[in-house]
């Protein structure tokens, strides 16, 4: 099987996967906030670490005909979001390449969003600690 090799992203504001943990995007990759997946809000990036692409499918989506890859965490293969491979309508061409990421699959560091979606109801010693909440770290360890 090999090892599996992962990239790590700096910074804040760090999407990863809900169910491992994985770095998936930054914040500043988002091109748009305005898109809905099967679960619900999805977001448009320019660019996504530590995926693996499915085959290509055409899909009627609410702006029309596309062909996209489902996109799959490479570490867990939970399902994240897809990519868009090809737009048949003109104005939707700005798609091609870009990446949907669906937030009810993600988790996002460095912000409340990700510390209410990680929590237990804990207060981390009295901090907002999402960096450590988000990796797993309890507040026995701090």
């Amino acid at each position: 099987m090999g090892l599996l090799f992962l990239e790590r992203l700096e910074g804040e504001g760090v999407f990863r996967c809900r169910r491992c943990r994985v770095d998936a995007a930054s914040k500043d990759a988002i091109i748009s906030r305005d898109f809905f997946g099967r679960t619900g809000r999805a977001y448009l990036f320019d660019h996504v670490v530590n995926i693996c692409l499915g085959p290509n499918e055409d899909r009627y989506l609410v702006t029309g005909l596309h062909t996209v890859n489902d996109i799959y965490c490479s570490c867990c293969q939970q399902i994240l979001g897809w990519r868009y491979e090809k737009a048949y309508e003109q104005s939707e061409k700005y798609k091609e390449g870009k990446y949907i990421l669906e937030r009810a699959r993600m988790v996002k560091d460095g912000s409340v969003v990700g510390l209410v979606e990680n929590t237990v109801g804990a207060k981390v010693s009295g901090k907002v600690e999402i960096w450590a909440i988000a990796s797993g770290i309890t507040a026995s360890d701090l």
